[in-house]
């Protein structure tokens, strides 16, 4: 009898961590919209809800690219760099109109992201490395085309960024979108398939003949113009063009939507579904911490807990 209780704890424990790396991102936002509804005040009404909502959309399109180059076995850390180029590009080029402007944003957008891949690619630049070299040069960049914050006026921009669908914001719209986007990309095609078979084994797949220098330059730049896409909404959304702050430590919450939501970081799968709760986790604690009066300093440090409790739950995950 006690030989059999001392097998079914282990067997208990291993299912309790299964469903945990499947299930937990969702049981955790659940619980934060239960313990919200009971001890924060209006937080049941439709103006907090879209509040939310908007806040984290820029979080979930960062999140999206960064979740594609974590399924390639990398990273990218220049993705909030790349915000504020995006928002300096946007303030220099708005007086053309709105298309020109994104136009341009797109092609400052892609250049970083050709230039990530590129170094991870080609030159064989460690992903960490090459995209924290991007994260510094983007930001100085940014910072030499804007130095300072500039206030924006212009309608087309300004509907962007607080217009609506039926109700809907269109950042809620496009961050939909967006997600649905990526994921039948990840789930349909054969570049999906193909970027998970880098990001399972890279030598396995350049023996299959699969374009790994390829699918990897094209996940980078994806993840650059989402992240330009994402800083363009913020930009949008403030009306105002501000390369000094927008987008600091976006990567680290991209990241952390991407593991939390079940990607693991040794590549080889991604959980769009669940990087887009891990967001929107995120986003629960952190505001839940800052409506009771917690200083900023708190949603850090939560956040880092979050990530500890992730990585641990996804020991043993590892590759599909």
């Amino acid at each position: 009898m006690a030989e059999a209780a001392l097998k079914t704890v282990p067997l208990d424990r291993a299912r309790a961590l299964q469903w945990l790396q499947k299930y937990g991102v969702y049981a955790g936002v659940a619980l934060l919209l239960v313990v919200n509804i009971v001890i924060t005040p209006h937080f049941l009404s439709a103006e907090n809800f879209r509040t939310q909502a908007v806040q984290v959309a820029p979080v979930i399109i960062v999140a999206l690219g960064m979740a594609l180059v974590i399924g390639t076995e990398g990273v990218d850390l220049s993705v909030g760099a790349v915000m504020a180029l995006a928002a300096s590009v946007t303030a220099l080029y708005l007086g053309y109109g709105l298309l020109p402007a994104l136009l341009v944003v797109a092609l400052f957008a892609a250049g970083v992201g050709l230039a990530n891949g590129a170094l991870v690619a080609l030159v064989g630049v460690q992903p960490i490395v090459a995209t924290l070299a991007l994260m510094v040069g983007g930001r100085g960049l940014a910072l030499v085309l804007l130095p300072q914050l500039k206030d924006l006026r212009n309608p087309q921009l300004a509907s962007l960024g607080s217009g609506d669908v039926l109700g809907i914001p269109y950042l809620i719209l496009i961050a939909a979108v967006l997600a649905l986007l990526v994921a039948f990309t990840v789930r349909r095609t054969t570049f999906g398939r193909q970027l998970l078979a880098v990001g399972d084994s890279r030598p396995a797949a350049q023996l299959a003949g699969l374009p790994v220098r390829r699918v990897l330059i094209v996940v980078y730049v994806v993840s650059a113009l989402l992240a330009a896409v994402a800083g363009v909404l913020a930009t949008a959304r403030l009306q105002a063009s501000d390369p000094t702050s927008l987008g600091n430590l976006m990567e680290l919450s991209a990241i952390t939507a991407v593991v939390v939501g079940g990607t693991p970081l040794t590549g080889g799968r991604v959980n769009i579904a669940g990087t887009v709760a891990g967001a929107v986790l995120i986003q629960l604690l952190t505001a839940t911490l800052i409506k009771h009066d917690l200083p900023p300093s708190w949603t850090q440090i939560a956040q880092a807990v979050v990530i500890v409790a992730a990585v641990y739950a996804a020991r043993g995950r590892g590759k599909r």
